[in-house]
């Protein structure tokens, strides 16, 4: 885990997902809903389409970087993109678990140095297990892919709120980061495998990403409000 657990500030334990193509519109969206989350998640399209300037924007308003760009590839690469991100900044990075232990581990390593280099504070691999997207996947590939984690080190995994019970009973210490959360009455979209804010805190997950139940609300900084209550609640 990273030397700043999402526990030591509320706003940490929540990460709002950033996915555009436009950077004026995710600073809009950042800056709204900053009183209440702390965490920017820069996802692909986004990263795509500005690169580095979408992370330094972020970091410039004060929000820590969760880049989810689900890095798979062979381990030298894998390595060598690491290395750069930790130097640019990035707190949280995921890359996909089917990579296997030595690309997980070669991440771990890239993302670590890259950050001791420039003097920053570890950073945390997130490993994702099985996209919330995928309902029929079965038990047994996320069983390996938490295996393949928790050998590599990785300081956390993304995985669905269904499959807290699990990753929480065979690797107690690792991070859970639980996308797929929808608040009652919200739409489910495209994810197969959603939750409420308040049911993925109290199955133990250590932090949540926000999506189209703030960014598509009429009112995104009243939505995360709701949500950071919720949340605060449920803790």
């Amino acid at each position: 885990m990273s030397a700043t657990s999402p526990k030591t500030d509320f706003r940490n334990r929540l990460a709002i997902a950033l996915d555009t193509r436009h950077l004026d519109t995710a600073i809009s969206i950042a800056k709204a809903v900053q009183p209440h989350i702390g965490v920017a998640k820069v996802g692909l399209e986004l990263f795509s389409a500005e690169g580095h300037q979408a992370v330094r924007a972020m970091q410039d308003i004060g929000m820590n970087v969760f880049l989810d760009v689900k890095l798979h590839d062979i381990p030298s690469t894998v390595y060598g993109s690491s290395t750069v991100l930790g130097s640019l900044g990035v707190r949280y990075l995921t890359v996909h678990a089917a990579g296997g232990i030595t690309m997980l581990q070669a991440a771990v390593k890239g993302l670590n140095g890259g950050a001791d280099e420039v003097g920053l504070p570890a950073p945390t691999v997130l490993a994702v297990t099985v996209l919330t997207s995928e309902p029929t996947a079965p038990p047994e590939l996320l069983n390996k892919r938490l295996a393949a984690a928790v050998a590599a080190r990785c300081g956390g995994v993304i995985c669905a709120a269904t499959d807290l019970p699990v990753i929480k009973g065979t690797a107690p210490n690792i991070m859970t980061v639980v996308p797929g959360i929808r608040p009652t009455g919200v739409p489910t979209y495209d994810q197969g495998r959603v939750a409420t804010p308040a049911q993925a805190i109290q199955g133990g997950a250590d932090m949540l990403v926000i999506g189209r139940a703030v960014t598509a609300a009429e009112d995104p900084a009243r939505a995360a409000e709701l949500i950071a209550t919720e949340v605060g609640q449920a803790i």
